[in-house]
């Protein structure tokens, strides 16, 4: 017979009650509450996210199946997907992220000095990009999505020691990904990796006067001229770089970032081409920003 506790209780052990509790508190979640408290609304949704679950009607369907033991899961009372959906709904957003940020600031920086396979870089790293996740335009009239279908984008800041978001950002689906770049506040010597839908010059150009570094690959109507040629050493050729240039932005782009750029060619052998990435830290090896 099993005498220790479920894998679920354990984990919601970890929730901070005092800290979720001021929030509450704060934004009164739990005005007008009756049998769904914020704390049991929560609860339904880790476990949905937990077991995977694919709907509201699943959680509760799931819990009313273990109902002999949800007192020793946490829950005090299941209710119905109704009730769920009606709290999803009303509820101010503003508690969970406050959670989650909390929690995100608490695990970070037991994972600040975790070494990255291949990468010697020892500064913060982060990883941006995004997802498109499709809603109905009719429930969620806000998520306008491209060809008049509903959709929402979520943006995703990722401390890559310890793949960590340090930040999400929800938007409507035709949010162009470089507007991100203006929500975001660079962090000093830090490196920001991105996809070419994040090139934006003149927020790239707000970084670099912040002093954090940006590695990401240019669009195939950038415009520049080449400033000069770096020595490539045996550590750079046998990770496939075949060049490293400085550059500068031409036409209209050089008003939005003046100063020079770097651009490391890579050939890559799997796709079997040259890949271009641009970036405005001068001081790690070809061979690292192509890692990067």
């Amino acid at each position: 017979m099993n005498v220790g506790s479920y894998i679920f209780s354990q984990v919601v052990d970890y929730i901070p009650r005092y800290q979720f509790d001021k929030l509450v508190a704060k934004y009164h979640g739990n005005r007008h509450s009756k049998g769904l408290t914020c704390y049991n609304q929560l609860l339904h949704l880790l476990f949905g996210q937990i077991t995977g679950c694919g709907s509201l009607r699943d959680i509760c369907l799931c819990l009313e199946a273990h109902k002999p033991i949800l007192y020793h899961l946490g829950f005090r009372n299941t209710v119905t997907q109704p009730s769920l959906s009606r709290a999803n709904e009303n509820r101010d957003y503003r508690i969970y992220e406050g959670l989650g940020t909390y929690l995100i600031g608490i695990v970070r920086p037991l994972y600040s000095k975790t070494a990255i396979p291949e990468i010697n870089v020892d500064n913060v790293l982060y990883a941006l990009d995004s997802t498109t996740i499709s809603t109905s335009i009719k429930l969620a009239t806000w998520a306008l999505g491209k060809y008049s279908k509903g959709g929402v984008k979520m943006h995703t800041l990722l401390d890559l020691r310890g793949s960590i978001p340090a930040n999400i950002h929800i938007t409507h689906g035709r949010w162009h990904d470089s507007n991100e770049l203006d929500v975001i506040e660079p962090e000093p010597y830090a490196f920001y990796m991105m996809d070419k839908a994040y090139v934006d010059f003149d927020a790239l150009f707000r970084f670099h006067l912040a002093g954090a570094y940006w590695v990401t690959r240019p669009k195939e109507n950038m415009k520049y001229e080449i400033l000069g040629y770096r020595e490539l050493s045996d550590t750079d050729r046998n990770a496939g770089v075949t060049g490293d240039f400085t550059i500068r932005l031409t036409t209209k782009s050089i008003a939005l970032y003046p100063e020079p750029i770097r651009a490391v060619c890579v050939y890559d052998e799997e796709a079997g081409e040259e890949i271009v990435f641009i970036t405005n830290n001068f001081n790690i090896s070809a061979a690292e920003v192509a890692c990067l």
